[in-house]
């Protein structure tokens, strides 16, 4: 079983029930509906080649309580009903930690994608998701020697651990090409793109207006456009008046956007999945968070943490459109085949402790 709720999850999940079906792997995907807007959910099952879910949850919005609670209670029959032998969850989200703790409960192993990543700053929700499903997980599946790392630290046993590779790379790979006839005709050649949605950031009225008014000034020199994550859109509602010549867009589908990725000049962000993506293109990344759980995109990759210093911002922007940014690598591993070393790895751990015997929890199937 396979749980997905939001856009990162979906790209995670796409690579891996694809490679688990030569393996005959009988396969449930369960959408927390934790996004349920249509153009941050369903065109991504559409774009990624996944099935339609077997079950949505339907939760929508709430707070991390309210929210993670639901998740909780209307999947718990989902799992009692259906019995996995496994239960798949990605990433740092609500519905992550919300079946793990379900299925800790229920005595159904856990394998957690993109595990042992730490910005080591609490105050982030998603920070306390990935530590606690860390920590009751049986297979941890880690992006990068720094997850490793982490997790050893924090007492997990060294052979729960599996340095795979970062999946959603392997969605990259497989969608460049699409993504390349997905380019806007009227694209300008040169621009710098935006995409901010952390509460911390977009949830600080002041922030928000220093920000724009900040990449209003930059559009003077060239062009910024900025797709507006819906939250993010709520947010903005009385700050109309000082976006001057940033292009607002709607949300963009993943093909559109990787495509508005690859042509960009700088990308600047506070998502922890487009600093992976522009490391990967090699696109430089300005970072508007004072840490990251993915220092590797800052050590071989393109990315800067700015934090929320526009002074920096500026600076550092500048620098790139004179230079073209730092120098960068690809990181080990990450190479678009991650999904088939952790199904081979899901295939050895069954062969141990195959349905009708005891497995590593002590629950049969």
């Amino acid at each position: 079983m396979h749980i997905v709720g939001a856009r990162p999850n979906f790209m995670k999940a796409a690579p891996l029930v694809r490679a688990l079906l030569p393996g005959g792997a009988r396969q449930t995907l369960v959408h927390s509906g934790q996004h349920f807007d249509a153009s941050m959910s369903d065109i991504f099952f559409d774009q990624l080649g996944i099935p339609a879910p077997d079950v949505n949850l339907a939760v929508g919005s709430g707070s991390h309580a309210q929210q993670t609670a639901e998740i909780m209670q209307r999947l718990e029959p989902v799992v009692l009903q259906r019995k996995p032998d496994l239960m798949v969850v990605y990433g740092d989200v609500n519905s992550t930690v919300a079946a793990a703790i379900v299925c800790s409960k229920l005595l159904v192993p856990i394998a957690h994608v993109e595990a042992g990543l730490r910005s080591f700053d609490r105050t982030m929700p998603e920070e306390i998701n990935r530590l606690l499903t860390d920590q009751i997980s049986d297979l941890l599946f880690t992006p990068s020697p720094d997850a490793d790392e982490n997790l050893k630290r924090e007492g997990i046993a060294p052979e729960k651990i599996h340095m795979v590779g970062n999946i959603m790379i392997d969605t990259l790979v497989s969608l460049l090409p699409a993504a390349a006839r997905s380019v806007p005709d009227d694209l300008p050649p040169r621009y710098i793109l935006v995409t901010l949605h952390r509460p911390g950031n977009v949830d600080d009225e002041q922030f928000m207006q220093d920000i724009l008014r900040t990449l209003e000034e930059i559009s003077r020199k060239i062009p910024v456009i900025f797709p507006v994550h819906p939250r993010t859109r709520q947010r903005m509602a009385g700050l109309e008046g000082l976006h001057g010549g940033v292009v607002l867009m709607p949300p963009q589908s993943y093909l559109s956007f990787l495509a508005l990725q690859q042509r960009a000049r700088v990308v600047v962000t506070d998502s922890g999945g487009i600093q992976e993506e522009t490391t990967f293109l090699g696109v430089p990344c300005l970072t508007v968070r004072e840490n990251t759980e993915r220092p590797v995109t800052v050590t071989a990759g393109s990315n800067i943490l700015v934090g929320r210093d526009m002074n920096r911002l500026r600076s550092e922007l500048e620098i790139i459109l004179q230079t073209g940014g730092k120098p960068c690598s690809v990181p080990e591993l990450w190479d678009g085949h991650t999904a088939e070393r952790i199904a081979a790895i899901i295939g050895q751990s069954r062969r141990k402790h195959p349905a009708g015997a005891k497995n590593s929890r002590g629950t049969s199937g």
